[in-house]
């Protein structure tokens, strides 16, 4: 199938699929979801299909940018030396599957199919882990969501990643601390520039207190727009050479559309936040999983608003965003707050999935 037919027939399947379930919800009293609405047979087999679908895509460096470049690391290690084990490496455990599978004169077709298979499956497995009721939906929303997409078929290591750190957040909330650290590993060994969501992981679990972490988001925004580059050069240092250049890079630099005072993508990491807030404070929410969630999604994006004029700053802002999903469903469906529950679900789902047709479809 050609390159340019997999983003318009993928958010073709997305959307009617989750206007299909949404519906389903629209149809049965809130007492019954649990028993019809799981749907974890049915989300499994949708992982299955999207990781054969995305997974065997064409190697096209036009519509999937990031592929040519793999392609020419893959087949400068597929004809070199005997593969050892490189532990100087920037990510650690990505580098040496890619390093590895290409020594053994394994195509890279399969290590695309392994990179897709990580990404929906535990992306499923999250799902699972976290809205056992509502798995399905969950998935969907996912799947829905401004990023998935192009972290499925561009930025495959980061996508690979943030799935590892979604499954560390559900075993966070079994209180299950080896496989947390199990994931956390994982998902830094995919790429290190994880390490933000997981600090953030790690003081969200000592600190919970929501209007602290929202001052400090609205602090940090003051300092975005005055163009304060003080905190680009201090994270500077704590990075590697890679993450240190698309910091050290300012706006003017590199393409407008990449970095900069984005209003858009500030915008669309403000709505989850305040969203949230709203729901912890105003709807007095008991659950101390959901407060965890948003402290450590607020805390991750202020290193995106700290860090706003660095090159490629979508890469940096999705270290967040890859927890906004959760951060706006998680309410609907988890915590009865109101008697319009299964009709502020049927909203939440639908503005969010059309935000993203919008930005793809239209706005891009």
């Amino acid at each position: 199938m050609p390159a340019s037919f997999y983003q318009p027939l993928y958010f073709i399947f997305v959307t009617i699929l989750t206007i299909s379930i949404v519906n389903k919800y629209s149809s049965f009293k809130t007492r019954m979801r649990p028993r019809y609405l799981s749907y974890q047979g049915e989300s499994f087999l949708l992982a299955i299909f999207l990781i054969f679908f995305i997974g065997l895509r064409p190697i096209n460096g036009r519509y999937f940018i990031d592929m040519a470049s793999y392609n020419n690391e893959y087949y400068i290690a597929y004809f070199g030396a005997r593969f050892w084990f490189d532990w100087d490496t920037e990510n650690l455990l990505f580098d040496n599957l890619k390093i590895w599978m290409a020594s053994q004169r394994i195509d890279i077709e399969y290590f695309f199919f392994i990179i897709a298979l990580i990404y929906f499956f535990f992306m499923y497995w999250a799902s699972k882990k976290l809205f056992p009721r509502d798995t399905l939906l969950a998935f969907l929303v996912y799947l829905g969501a401004f990023s998935t997409f192009s972290y499925g078929t561009n930025g495959i290591k980061a996508g690979a990643a943030a799935s590892f750190y979604l499954v560390a957040l559900a075993y966070y909330f079994e209180n299950k601390k080896i496989l947390v650290a199990l994931f956390l590993f994982l998902s830094y060994g995919f790429h290190h520039s994880m390490l933000a969501p997981i600090v953030a992981l790690i003081c969200a679990h000592y600190y919970k207190k929501p209007k602290s972490y929202l001052y400090g988001w609205i602090f940090c925004l003051i300092m975005a727009a005055l163009h304060i580059t003080f905190f680009m050069r201090l994270f500077s240092g704590y990075t590697d050479e890679h993450g240190a250049g698309y910091l050290q890079t300012v706006t003017s630099n590199v393409a407008r559309n990449v970095s900069g005072f984005r209003i858009d993508f500030i915008t669309y990491s403000a709505i989850p936040l305040f969203y949230g807030y709203y729901c912890i404070t105003r709807k007095k929410f008991a659950s101390k999983a959901y407060v965890f969630l948003w402290c450590t999604y607020t805390l991750t994006n202020c290193v995106f608003l700290l860090c706003t004029y660095g090159s490629y700053i979508n890469r940096i802002a999705y270290l967040s965003w890859l927890m906004i999903p959760y951060i706006l469903l998680y309410p609907c469906v988890n915590i009865p707050w109101s008697k319009s529950q299964e009709l502020t679900t049927k909203y939440v789902v639908y503005c969010h999935l059309c935000f993203t047709l919008f930005m793809f479809f239209i706005y891009y």
